[in-house]
């Protein structure tokens, strides 16, 4: 992929302020995917549902992501990706409308599954919009900025939208997305600049990207990763209430504390990953499953659990900079299909850790269900490791290779 052509058009502050644009439209869409968690029961009340029904809103999200991650790269060859993005965006404020106003359960699906075709699309195209958009030696800082967006979302999604349920209505909660995907459109419109496609792969692109050396060990490691976070994520609240024993009020006061370390974190690792980008992907799941063990040894106590919460909020919200700093560098010339699976890989793996965490915590217990995770976050420390020792040692030998003859003793 040519990159020096989009970034001689784009003056710095002109790029950066794309950037918080697409950052903003990362934040939109976070907070819209979400938003359902804290809103199942008045959903269900007004639709005639079980709430059983109503969080398959979260499942059909999660399908059309990775349906649409997967493809989308393929199916908008030769779509300039500034007319991409805005698309994508504009399906979001369509989501918002339809899912707000949906007078039945299968319009209200079909609302949710707009929101997850926007999230598969846009993120599969994150990395390959920051890699043209920034100079090289900035993407990292911008997909710290990006990846802020989504750290805030997750942060504020489900408090804010409990809070606005309460006043104006679930309908009125997810109509709140319809204003702010506006103005995310209008920014986008006017900062990105004119990105021509250069994808000449076809449907099965995403998986092709799988015969470069380095990228299987990176996408096993960032599937077990997230399989490994989620399993233990998800069930937190059941752990607080039977564990820890407190009562919601500081099990919301602990979430917040989690998301403000993850906004810190994402802040920080953006001044690090640029140089020690394999030691931090193999040292934050080996430090998160440290915690996860530490959670079964001291959950008792409402100052360790803190604490642990404060650390893994700082690393796991952090993670997903280094991931997709990792894939800018693996496929810099192909972070379009990369992208796509690696969307793809990271919501099947959040999907499997979440059915998977929940198994286990109803059959044996928190315990098997946070040492299952440990685990699982060591294996992913394990194959980056290997997959980083692998990229050196081939490196070492294309450099021996490039020692002259007359060099030689």
């Amino acid at each position: 992929m040519d990159v020096t052509t989009d970034q001689k058009t784009v003056q710095p502050m002109a790029a950066w302020s794309a950037v918080f644009a697409v950052s903003l439209c990362a934040s939109t869409l976070v907070a819209t995917e979400w938003m359902p968690v804290s809103l199942l029961t008045p959903i269900a009340d007004t639709l005639q549902l079980t709430e059983g029904q109503a969080g398959q809103a979260i499942s059909i999200s999660g399908l059309f992501a990775i349906l649409t991650s997967l493809f989308i790269s393929a199916s908008t060859r030769g779509i300039d990706r500034r007319s991409v993005l805005l698309g994508l965006t504009s399906i979001t404020l369509v989501s918002g409308v339809v899912v707000a106003l949906a007078p039945n359960y299968p319009v209200f699906m079909l609302g949710r599954a707009l929101v997850g075709m926007a999230v598969g699309g846009f993120w599969s195209m994150s990395a390959a919009t920051m890699i043209r958009i920034v100079p090289a030696k900035d993407v990292p800082r911008a997909l710290a900025v990006l990846n802020g967006g989504n750290a805030l979302a997750t942060t504020i999604a489900a408090p804010m939208g409990s809070f606005l349920g309460q006043y104006i209505g679930w309908r009125g909660a997810f109509f709140c997305v319809v204003p702010i995907a506006a103005l995310t459109l209008l920014w986008q419109f006017v900062t990105l600049p004119k990105m021509p496609s250069q994808e000449r792969a076809g449907a099965a692109a995403a998986f092709k990207v799988l015969r470069r050396p380095e990228v299987p060990y990176g996408m096993l490691a960032a599937a077990l990763f997230f399989l490994g976070q989620f399993s233990l994520f998800t069930y937190l609240r059941p752990f607080f209430e039977t564990i820890t024993r407190i009562d919601v009020t500081t099990i919301s006061a602990l979430l917040l504390v989690m998301g403000v370390a993850g906004l810190v974190g994402t802040s920080l690792i953006g001044m690090i990953v640029r140089q020690r980008l394999y030691t931090l992907l193999v040292v934050m799941p080996f430090a998160m499953a440290a915690m996860a063990v530490a959670l079964t040894v001291f959950g008792s106590s409402l100052g360790a659990t803190t604490a642990l919460m404060f650390l893994w909020g700082f690393v796991g919200t952090a993670a997903p900079v280094g991931w997709w700093t990792w894939l800018s560098k693996a496929l810099p010339d192909d972070a379009e299909a990369g992208g796509g699976l690696m969307v793809a890989v990271v919501q099947l793996a959040i999907t499997l850790g979440a059915a998977g965490g929940g198994v286990l915590f109803d059959g044996s217990g928190y315990r098997a269900t946070f040492l299952f995770s440990a685990v699982v976050l060591v294996l992913s420390s394990i194959v980056i490791l290997i997959g980083a020792l692998r990229r050196k040692v081939k490196a070492d030998s294309q450099c021996a290779a490039c020692v002259p003859a007359s060099a030689t003793p």
